[in-house]
């Protein structure tokens, strides 16, 4: 009867926690990661209407806040988390979403570059709250025995999230232009219905989260000591140093695609004559062609790495992944229907990357040494999207649209190399059923 009580469909819950927690946990999973995604979409908007920077610099100039965005993150991730164990978690996710939602508010009135950073450090603050809450509450509320499809409940949820904000609310500067705004009063029309969207979620959080701070609080390893362990499990296992390579480029194409794709996009258009609304409106079609390809081959990849040596998984994820960059060379206009089957092939691509280095560290960080194994993967994949973002945009700029995404199709072939090796020395199990849900931690 206790474990009746304490269920809810599929998913078995802790003690304490309610229906209606798990409820507004996935709403939260819908609304956050599908929020901040807008930040790429509307960059190219503020950058070309409100600030007037050079089509041909827009490239650098967003690979520079993205890093910027990405050092913020990094460095609140561990303050924040040591402030949800004093408060709750719940309040740091709201405080999360409330920060998102002033940076949305503010960004489009920046007048200078100096200005759009201080509004993009406010935004940098916040997904790292409600993100890193969003990955911690799930654990807080199910049991282990129905963690994993909670995992990938979740994971679909954020995709699902990523392509609603990109379908619909990518478009909403050319809906307000159609309606007689301005193209300046429709980008602000436009930030602020995304950011009473983040308020809106906010109170949803707060009120439907389950309140108070957790009994057990979360172990944080220094950060000596996490290279210390982390490096030391990777010299003793190479699948594990597999993994954090996996992670550096598996991150790091994550962060490309909804950048630059929507960047390609929007230049394609305003060269083809349109404005900025409409130049956005076609841009982001780029990134949803790719998004929602991503989103079904999810179920498929998810099959495949259920049934082969991980080590195997990874090569074939990777070399699929591979293909999609490298085919990006073979792209003239991202808005023709001759490019949609590329978009599609590199969307695949991404997931498929992100797909194979999950269930791979999935597997690999045994509970003795999760902490600091699943820390250093963490941390490769922040070293990966401060590069890929830094030298991405200047490769946008210097060399073409198609530049970022061949860089780490090459950096890919290296792993894949490194992969096959592994596989010949060091290949683990044979056959490893029942991963597929780690796959949906998108």
């Amino acid at each position: 009867m206790t474990d009746k009580a304490n269920r809810f469909g599929p998913f078995w819950l802790q003690p304490g926690v309610t229906a209606g927690n798990m409820l507004t946990l996935f709403a939260g999973a819908y609304s956050t990661i599908g929020l901040l995604t807008f930040i790429a979409l509307s960059t190219p908007y503020v950058l070309t209407v409100y600030l007037q920077v050079p089509q041909g610099e827009q490239g650098a100039v967003s690979g520079y806040l993205h890093t910027f965005q990405e050092v913020i993150a990094i460095a609140v991730f561990g303050p924040l988390g040591v402030l949800a164990d004093r408060i709750g978690r719940r309040a740091v996710y709201v405080g999360g979403l409330v920060l998102m939602g002033i940076a949305y508010a503010l960004y489009s009135y920046a007048t200078s570059l100096p200005e759009l950073y201080v509004y993009r450090f406010v935004y940098a603050v916040g997904i790292a709250a409600g993100t890193g809450m969003l990955g911690t509450i799930g654990p807080d509320y199910t049991e282990e025995r129905s963690r994993g499809i909670a995992v990938a409940f979740t994971g679909i949820l954020n995709a699902l999230g990523v392509i609603t904000v990109t379908i619909g609310l990518g478009k909403l500067p050319h809906f307000f232009v159609e309606r007689g705004a301005s193209q300046e009063a429709a980008g602000h029309d436009a930030h602020f219905v995304v950011a009473g969207l983040c308020f809106a979620f906010a109170l949803l959080l707060a009120v439907g989260l389950k309140g108070g701070t957790v009994v057990a609080r979360t172990e944080r390893l220094p950060v000596r000591e996490l290279f210390r362990s982390g490096l030391a499990e990777a010299q003793a296992n190479p699948r594990i140093a597999l993994s954090y390579v996996c992670a550096f480029i598996a991150r790091s194409d994550l962060v490309l695609l909804g950048t630059y794709s929507v960047l390609w996009g929007t230049t394609a258009a305003a060269a083809q004559g349109m404005d900025a609304a409409q130049s956005l409106a076609e841009g982001r079609k780029v990134f949803a062609t790719a998004s929602f390809a991503a989103l079904l081959w999810l179920f498929v990849i998810g099959f495949v790495l259920d049934r082969v040596n991980r080590v195997t998984g990874i090569i074939v994820c990777m070399t699929i992944a591979c293909a999609g960059y490298l085919g990006t060379m073979l792209i003239d206009d991202p808005l023709s229907t001759t490019a949609i089957p590329l978009l599609v092939l590199l969307g695949i691509g991404q997931i498929s990357a992100f797909a194979g280095a999950q269930t791979l560290i999935s597997k690999e960080a045994a509970q003795a040494n999760r902490g600091s194994v699943i820390g250093m993967f963490n941390m490769f994949g922040a070293v990966g999207i401060l590069v890929s973002t830094f030298v991405g945009g200047i490769l946008f700029d210097s060399v073409g649209p198609h530049a970022p995404f061949v860089f780490v199709g090459v950096l890919t072939l290296g792993l894949i190399a490194a992969a096959v090796v592994c596989r010949i020395k060091a290949p683990g199990p044979l056959s490893d059923r029942g991963v597929a849900t780690a796959v949906a931690l998108h």
